[in-house]
């Protein structure tokens, strides 16, 4: 079928021989005058990268976006009802629970965020060896000024031997991990916990000395035990280092979620 050309009206839809083409975006190479389409193409699904907005489910040049059928205005996109934060990228479900989160990527981690890590001292890490997939409770440290630079996540100091299973599966190189962190005992209505991926590494020398320093603040019957601090300062100590996290908080509304990505 022959390709009709489209025509941009004062209000950025196009129009395609004087009817509104279906879902309001440019086609294929042509673009309205204000309010065109990114790159001079978007399609109902495609994503533009312009100054202006697509119809459709695609995704124009800001980062956010409105009900079905809207879009947004600089790097970010999102399905039907969804919202993207700027350059975020989606969580393992691609949508935004009850159509309330909101993500960043490549920026600082959200204070909130930080100071949820922060409130927990147990996490279950999720990896993956020659066994398959397994899980482990380990207690946790966290600095709640860490990752407040861009693009860098929080900090999370734990320790563990290297002969464990879960040591040496986390101590390959490119070893992933999943984790998450919550409160015991909570009602569904006020509900809040962390979900996050990442990768793990030991420290030594100065970077270890700064880890264990904030360890034996979140853990101070640590220092005040000579066999349990001598114990633990011979075991290897691991920073997870996330580079994605999720926050929910059905205190703020159910499936309420806060996310943030470091964009690498």
């Amino acid at each position: 079928m022959e390709r009709m050309r489209g025509t941009g009206d004062r209000s950025g839809a196009v129009r395609m021989s004087g009817a509104l083409r279906p879902g309001g975006a440019a086609g294929r190479g042509d673009a309205a005058e204000s309010g065109a389409a990114g790159s001079g193409v978007a399609g109902s699904d495609e994503v533009g990268s312009g100054a202006g907005m697509a119809g459709g489910r695609g995704a124009g040049a800001s980062g956010r976006a409105g009900a079905p059928g809207g879009a947004g205005a600089s790097g970010g996109a999102a399905g039907p009802g969804g919202a993207a934060g700027s350059g975020g990228e989606w969580g393992s479900d691609g949508a935004a629970g009850s159509g309330e989160a909101a993500g960043t990527g490549g920026g600082p981690c959200p204070e909130g965020i930080r100071r949820a890590l922060a409130a927990h001292t147990t996490m279950t890490l999720a990896y993956v060896d020659e066994e398959g997939p397994q899980a482990c409770a380990v207690l946790y440290a966290t600095d709640v000024q860490g990752g407040a630079e861009a693009g860098a996540g929080p900090a999370l100091y734990f320790v563990t031997s290297a002969t464990t299973r879960h040591g040496r599966a986390l101590a390959e190189p490119g070893a992933r991990v999943a984790f998450t962190a919550q409160r015991d005992g909570q009602e569904w209505t006020g509900l809040t916990g962390l979900q996050g991926r990442g990768g793990c590494r030991t420290l030594t020398g100065a970077e270890r000395e700064a880890g264990w320093r904030v360890y034996l603040e979140r853990f101070p019957f640590v220092a005040t035990s000579e066999r349990l601090r001598d114990a633990l300062e011979r075991t290897a100590l691991w920073e997870l280092r996330p580079d994605w996290l999720r926050l929910i908080d059905n205190g703020q509304g159910f499936g309420h979620k806060e996310e943030w990505s470091s964009g690498r």
